[in-house]
């Protein structure tokens, strides 16, 4: 059985304890805002810890000894996933859905730069691949735009999400937080199918970087990084709703 398979059995069996709607979607909402709010940030180097997050988010307490852009970083990320779950009954990931993410993420810090296109060149650390150069991002994100109108049927729904986290990154649109939108707007689509979160922890960022790395040669492996980590979210909403998980997905 391989990943996309076991993602689809897990799928099936919570959709027969209780359909992927309300109230369950608010469920998940609360209880995944603080997780991906961290994991996310985490990744791109935010010093906050998971529960310092929730203090922040959750609280409105701010943390001491903590630089003042992590607290922006983790309030902003709060309000774009808010944003992205008023998305999820519609079937479209727009151009200026995108940007609104952004903007929302990014206005405290910069409110100028906040979900509009980077205008300078700009350089991934540890990647031999250049982005999209800034005279080309409008046309490259109107291009992404309508090959998610036309081409998402033609994939499985978590073969589509990881598809778009990766074309989004290698455009590389805005100044900063183009990881953490390209998180966002996957998890949106796979919420849009009926799916689970692909959340990714903190202790797996140089795979994920790697992997990502590798996409613009073979995507495949990327695929099945982010298909595991959906896999990894309904194990533990199936925990939560004390639904058994079958033998065979644990490892030995």
């Amino acid at each position: 059985m391989d990943i996309i398979k076991k993602v689809d059995r897990l799928h099936e069996l919570l959709n027969e304890k209780r359909p992927l709607e309300e109230p369950l979607l608010d469920e998940i909402r609360k209880y995944y805002r603080v997780g991906l709010t961290w994991t996310s940030n985490s990744l791109e180097g935010n010093s906050l810890t998971e529960s310092e997050t929730k203090i922040l988010i959750e609280d409105g307490l701010t943390v001491g000894g903590k630089p003042l852009r992590d607290t922006l970083e983790a309030i902003g990320h709060a309000s774009s996933y808010d944003y992205m779950f008023t998305l999820i009954q519609g079937h479209d990931i727009e151009e200026s859905d995108i940007c609104k993410l952004h903007e929302l993420f990014y206005a405290r810090i910069n409110k100028a730069a906040a979900g509009a296109y980077r205008t300078h060149e700009c350089i991934i650390t540890g990647s031999q691949y250049p982005v999209t150069a800034p005279k080309e991002i409008p046309t490259a994100m109107h291009d992404m735009d309508l090959w998610v109108k036309t081409d998402r049927a033609k994939y499985h729904p978590v073969e589509f999400a990881a598809q778009l986290h990766k074309r989004f990154v290698f455009i590389h649109p805005f100044e900063d937080g183009n990881g953490r939108v390209a998180r966002l707007i996957m998890n949106l689509a796979l919420l849009q199918d009926g799916y689970m979160l692909s959340i990714v922890p903190p202790i797996l960022r140089l795979e994920y970087i790697r992997l990502l790395e590798l996409a613009h040669t073979d995507d495949r492996p990327f695929t099945v990084f982010m298909a595991e980590r959906v896999l990894e979210t309904q194990k533990d909403i199936m925990r939560l709703l004390h639904i058994e998980t079958p033998l065979d997905y644990f490892p030995l």
